[in-house]
C-alpha cells in the first residue's frame, strides 16, 4: 500500500468570505486589526464576534461608533441534514443591524443567506458562504473593498435605494398614481 492509499480522506471546509467597506476607511483605519492576508480557522463551537472590544471580539473594528460587541456569527448544522449554516445575531443595544432587507434589533437573530450584505452605521459587509463538509471548524477569509458594496453588487440594504430617471420622476410614483410609464420623444421635452 502506498501512503496515498493510507492517507485519510480530505474533507472540504466551509468558508465565510467577508468583504468590508466603510467610506472613511483610509482616514480612520478602522480595519487595521483585521487580517486580510489569509484564511483563518474558527472552531465550530466558537462564536465569531465582531465589535470594538478586542478582548471579547475575534474581529475587532477600531471605531468608537461601533458597539463593544456589535454582532456575532454562529456556525451550525441544520437538523436532520448535512447542510451547514451561519446564524447572525445583533448584540448592539444602540445600532440596528440589517441583513439584506431584514432589520435586526438588539438580540434578534436570523440565518445568514448564502450571499448577503450586512449593514450597520456606515459599515457594509458582503458575506458569501462557500460550502464545505467539515463539522469541526470553518474558515473566514476577509477582504477589503475600495468601492461601496451596495453600488458594486447591486444588492441594496435599503429598499429606497432605486435609480431615479433624469426627468426626476420615479416609475414607482407613476404606478402609485395609477398611470403607466409612457415613452416620450426627447424632442418633445
Amino acid at each position: 500500500m502506498t501512503s496515498l492509499e493510507e492517507a485519510e480522506t480530505e474533507e472540504t471546509v466551509t468558508c465565510l468570505h467577508l468583504t468590508f467597506y466603510h467610506p472613511c476607511q483610509h482616514e480612520k483605519m478602522m480595519f487595521r486589526c483585521l487580517n486580510f492576508c489569509k484564511r483563518e480557522q474558527v472552531r465550530a463551537d466558537e462564536t465569531a464576534k465582531f465589535g470594538r472590544d478586542s478582548n471579547v471580539c475575534r474581529y475587532s473594528l477600531v471605531d468608537t461608533r461601533v458597539s463593544r460587541v456589535q454582532f456575532s456569527l454562529q456556525f451550525y448544522r441544520k437538523l436532520h441534514t448535512s447542510e451547514h449554516c451561519f446564524e447572525i445575531k445583533n448584540l448592539s443595544k444602540k445600532t440596528k443591524l440589517t441583513v439584506n432587507q431584514t432589520e435586526l434589533g438588539y438580540l434578534n437573530k436570523t440565518d445568514l443567506p448564502w450571499k448577503c450584505i450586512i449593514c450597520f452605521g456606515d459599515y457594509q459587509i458582503l458575506a458569501e458562504i462557500q460550502e464545505g463538509e467539515s463539522m469541526d471548524y470553518f474558515e473566514t477569509h476577509l477582504h477589503l473593498s475600495e468601492a461601496p458594496i451596495l453600488q458594486e453588487r447591486c444588492l441594496p440594504c435599503l429598499p429606497s435605494l432605486q435609480p431615479i430617471p433624469e426627468n426626476g420622476i420615479s416609475p414607482s410614483s407613476l404606478l402609485s398614481q395609477g398611470k403607466s410609464p409612457t415613452e416620450i420623444d426627447e424632442n418633445e421635452l
